[in-house]
């Protein structure tokens, strides 16, 4: 395996700092000291704060899904079973038991791209774009997952679904409430 790359640092030291302090409120120079950079070999990979911002944006749709749909699948059952999964994984996350994309758990925060989509409102504003495709992805995912389970209907079951998942994630981030996802599972079950 490769050593990673000068930018993968940027990348990675952008996304931990921003998972943990925001993305307006994390500055160049904290990225750059956390990942023992300068400037110029920031500005060599990236134009702009905000294209930094898209790729640990990016890097963290894909570590995220993985993570989501690979525990998921790791808990094993039916097809049926293995969608409800899902809010066991997320309660594994709103616990701080859950690594995504490292060894150690990860504390959490929140969603980063309800967050993202909030600090850069505008629709057309690529960070917000980014969000909106990782939202598109869950969904998509479901949806073939409640295909393969043969349920009714299952991109509108995928799409309400990812609801109860959002509505569990912002009252596990606003009401600090680790059982939000088991009362979302009980929702599910009965959709389903």
């Amino acid at each position: 395996m490769a050593p990673p790359s000068r930018r993968e640092d940027l990348v990675e030291a952008a996304l931990r700092l921003f998972l943990r302090d925001g993305f307006h409120a994390t500055g160049i120079a904290a990225i750059l000291d956390e990942a023992g950079l300068t400037k110029m070999t920031l500005y060599h990979h990236f134009k702009s704060k905000e294209e930094l911002i898209v790729a640990a944006l990016e890097l963290r749709d894909l570590r995220f899904r993985d993570w989501l749909f690979g525990r998921m699948q790791a808990m094993g059952g039916t097809p049926r079973a293995q969608v409800l999964n899902m809010f066991d994984v997320l309660g594994e996350w709103f616990r701080g038991e859950a690594a995504l994309g490292g060894e150690a758990p990860e504390v959490f925060r929140g969603c980063p791209f309800v967050k993202a989509s909030a600090e850069y409102a505008e629709p057309a504003d690529p960070i917000h774009r980014v969000a909106g495709d990782h939202k598109r992805r869950i969904v998509e995912t479901l949806g073939e997952m409640c295909h393969k389970a043969e349920l009714p209907e299952p991109e509108r079951l995928a799409r309400r679904l990812a609801l109860l998942k959002e509505g569990a994630i912002a009252d596990a981030t606003i009401a600090g409430d680790a059982l939000a996802a088991a009362e979302a599972k009980l929702m599910a079950v009965r959709m389903l």
